[in-house]
């Protein structure tokens, strides 16, 4: 039998070797997924009883003849009849699979193909196509060939075993995929989870020697050949979680990312069937100072058949921070599997996988009798800013979150963010009726700052992630009457404003006289002198930074934009003259003008040092003038 394919137009090869398909490889998913499917098939109609002979070994081959320059993929599935090979074969893009499902659509076993279109791929890389197929039904084998082209040939063929062997005579311009090396790492990366065992060549494994034993007695390790299966039919996300233990989780994650020798800190098992089905496993990794921009590692399938690793729009924006694998029959995929499209249902998943890890955490958070810490507290410094990260960017998940983020003090105790208001209030709520919450960004370089603060009874916390400045403008528009105060932004009677003032000892005139003293011997493009009456015994000078400007610039320097005027602006420094301080006395009435200069550089020096803003040669000329005033 000779004739032409039925399609609309006689580009259609030109079609699907340049534009239906984004890349090339995945002619092989195709072909493997149509195996699976006819396989899948056959167990269904016998566990109905439709099929009464034996399945037998129903492993998928995948065979290279680089002499014959032939790439084969074989399946004792369903088969099919030349009636078959007409409808689904030569009449383009009528799927096999929906005719099936909608008759047997109670049925448990899972399909794949959807659009009637994954067998043409073979074309992408072929000159020419042949299949050999045997119906289950008691029919004659067809033999169907063509070249590429709208014409083909079909007649009866002797193929005696049922199920369906495609043959491609791979192009010269393909040759890659006759390299045994290219198909084991194709097959690895799209179907070592399908669900039907596939065969690819041998492999050679270390066992006992059933015949040579070593001076013990013990049998001698040998090498064997022996069949490679590249995939796991049953993997972990799904089984039940109740059958799987932490090891087999640790296990499971190693084999999806062989190259990550860290452990994963926990993950959520996914499996739902109602309104949507959607299995998977997602592990949280170490997130610690950066957020790795290699966004990649959650891995999308379609009933266990790999399709992206790009999952944007399945999975919400934060949560492209975790590691793991989800697979679902019910996002929409386009004709050619790669990429997303958007719909309503994703819409629904991705919010479900926001609420699970929501209701993950929540219930860490939760302290088990007897526990001195929480399972989120001991998890929480390898995780905290992806928490953060979710906060700020997922309005649904900030409100859950609410309930259990945490506030750390730098003396390393957890709070949750009503625990610690209400430890706080009485002491730290300024003249305004505002609770002021203090902050180190850095406990060891702002450590005389945090002592002060400590001194006057004030807690501080550690607040030292990247995000941490747009993080804290969340919170103050999130709670009521709220301000954070970084520890080194103001003098410690500043921090937080009380009605109650220290009596100044410099009189106008006098303050008058000190200020240009001071600014003469500074760069007053970086810093700005400031005179503040302060208790006798605080330092002299002191180095502050402003809260706004600081925290502003952190953020446009974090921010993809929007913000450049702070983030080109230069750093800059108040620099807070203690009045009240005996040395600025001496200061001011030292009459020798080359001991007055050097007194202010020593003192200047000095605040600089304790903010560690001293440095190279100014270092030197302090470390020089110091050795020469003692």
């Amino acid at each position: 039998m000779q004739g032409k394919l039925n399609v609309q137009t006689e580009n259609i090869f030109p079609v699907i070797k340049k534009f239906l398909y984004s890349d090339h490889e995945i002619f092989l998913r195709e072909l493997i997924s149509n195996a699976v499917d006819a396989t899948q098939k056959l167990k269904t109609l016998s566990t109905r009883g439709d099929f009464k002979g034996e399945l037998g070994d129903l492993t998928i081959d995948v065979k290279i003849d680089s002499k014959k320059k032939t790439l084969t993929v074989s399946d004792r599935g369903i088969g099919m009849t030349a009636d078959e090979v007409e409808k689904y074969i030569n009449q383009i893009a009528f799927s096999g699979v929906t005719d099936f499902m909608e008759k047997y659509k109670d049925s448990h076993e899972q399909l794949i193909g959807h659009f009637g279109l994954g067998f043409y791929s073979a074309f992408m890389v072929s000159d020419k196509v042949e299949i050999f197929t045997k119906s289950w039904k008691e029919e004659p084998a067809q033999h169907w060939s063509c070249e590429g082209n709208p014409e083909f040939n079909m007649e009866e063929d002797k193929k005696a075993d049922r199920g369906t062997d495609i043959v491609l005579h791979i192009a010269d311009d393909c040759k890659e995929f006759l390299e045994e090396s290219t198909i084991l790492q194709l097959l690895k990366k799209y179907c070592r989870f399908m669900p039907v065992a596939i065969r690819f060549g041998e492999e050679t494994v270390w066992v006992d020697s059933e015949t040579d034993c070593d001076k013990d007695g013990k049998p001698k390790r040998v090498e064997k050949k022996q069949p490679r299966i590249i995939n796991d039919p049953e993997p972990a996300w799904k089984k039940s979680p109740s059958s799987l233990t932490d090891e087999d989780y640790k296990k499971f994650y190693h084999e999806l990312f062989p190259m990550n020798f860290e452990e994963p800190l926990f993950q959520i098992h996914l499996n739902v069937d109602y309104p949507f089905n959607l299995t998977g496993i997602l592990y949280f990794p170490k997130v610690r100072k950066t957020i790795d921009p290699n966004r990649n590692k959650i891995q999308l399938y379609c009933n266990q058949v790999f399709v992206t690793d790009q999952v944007e729009g399945v999975v919400p924006d934060y949560l492209m921070l975790l590691h793991g694998v989800l697979d679902s029959p019910d996002i929409p995929l386009n004709v050619s599997r790669s990429y997303l499209q958007s719909d309503g249902n994703v819409k629904k998943i991705s919010q479900h996988i926001s609420k699970k890890v929501a209701d993950k955490l929540e219930e860490m958070s939760k302290k088990k009798e007897g526990e001195e810490k929480s399972a989120l507290e001991e998890k929480w410094d390898d995780i905290k800013i992806f928490v953060q990260y979710g906060m700020l960017t997922d309005e649904k998940f900030c409100e859950r979150a609410m309930k259990f983020y945490l506030l750390k003090g730098v003396d390393g105790t957890y709070y949750t963010l009503d625990s610690y208001r209400e430890k706080i209030a009485a002491l730290q709520t300024d003249k305004d009726k505002t609770v002021c919450y203090l902050y180190a960004s850095n406990s060891d370089e702002e450590h005389a700052y945090i002592e002060k603060a400590k001194a006057k009874g004030y807690n501080v916390l550690l607040m030292d992630s990247p995000l941490e400045s747009h993080f804290i403008n969340l919170l103050e528009q999130k709670i009521e009457k709220t301000r954070f105060v970084r520890v080194d932004s103001d003098t410690v009677e500043k921090l937080i404003p009380h009605d109650d003032s220290i009596p100044e000892k410099l009189s106008k005139e006098e303050k008058e006289k000190l200020q240009p003293i001071i600014e003469g011997e500074i760069d007053k493009q970086r810093f700005t002198v400031q005179l503040e009456s302060l208790e006798e015994s605080d330092a002299p000078m002191q180095v502050t930074q402003s809260e706004f400007m600081r925290r502003y610039r952190e953020m446009a320097q974090t921010s993809g934009g929007g913000m450049g005027f702070y983030g080109e602006l230069p750093e800059s420094y108040n620099l807070v003259v203690n009045i009240n301080h005996p040395l600025i006395s001496r200061l001011l009435n030292e009459t020798d003008n080359e001991k007055q200069k050097e007194l202010v550089h020593q003192l200047t020096d000095l605040a600089l040092l304790g903010n560690g803003l001293l440095k190279g040669e100014a270092l030197s000329r302090f470390l020089k003038r110091s050795v020469e005033m003692i």
